[in-house]
C-alpha cells in the first residue's frame, strides 16, 4: 500500500490504484467524462494544487531564488487546515490503500508534485 506520484495524462500502471489529479485546472479540450479513461485523472482534488496567483509564479520561476520563493509559499499555503488536513487523510490513507496523484508538469523536479511527495512523507504517507 503507497501513493505513487504521477504525471497526468501517462499511461497508468499495473496497481496504480485511483488517480487523483491536485490540479488548479481540468485538462484543456478533454471531456469530463474522458478524464479517467484518458489516464488523467479518477478525482480532481484541487485543494492540493497551489493557488492560481502561485500557479503562475511557479510557471515564471526562472532561477533557483525564485523556486525557492515558490516552495516557500505552496508549503504556506498547504500548512491552512482544510489542505493541511486533506494531507493528513491521504497519508493515513496510503498505509491502508494504494493509489495515486499527480500534475501535468513534464519536470517533477520543478512541480509542486515534488512538494507534495516530501509534505505526505513528512507526514508518514508511504511514498514510492
Amino acid at each position: 500500500m503507497s501513493i505513487r506520484i504521477v504525471r497526468l495524462g501517462d499511461p497508468r500502471i499495473t496497481g496504480e490504484g485511483l488517480r487523483l489529479g491536485t490540479v488548479r485546472r481540468p485538462p484543456r479540450g478533454v471531456p469530463k467524462t474522458e478524464y479517467a479513461s484518458r489516464d488523467f485523472y479518477d478525482v480532481w482534488v484541487p485543494e492540493l494544487a497551489p493557488s492560481e496567483e502561485l500557479v503562475k509564479a511557479g510557471l515564471h520561476s526562472r532561477t533557483e531564488a525564485d523556486w525557492k520563493r515558490f516552495v516557500r509559499r505552496y508549503r504556506s499555503e498547504m500548512n491552512r487546515p482544510p489542505a493541511s488536513r486533506l494531507i493528513d487523510l491521504l497519508a493515513a490513507l496510503s498505509r491502508q490503500t494504494s493509489f495515486s496523484m499527480g500534475c501535468y508538469c513534464a519536470d517533477e523536479s520543478r512541480c509542486h508534485r515534488s512538494i507534495l511527495k516530501a509534505l505526505l512523507k513528512e507526514r508518514g504517507a508511504r511514498v514510492e
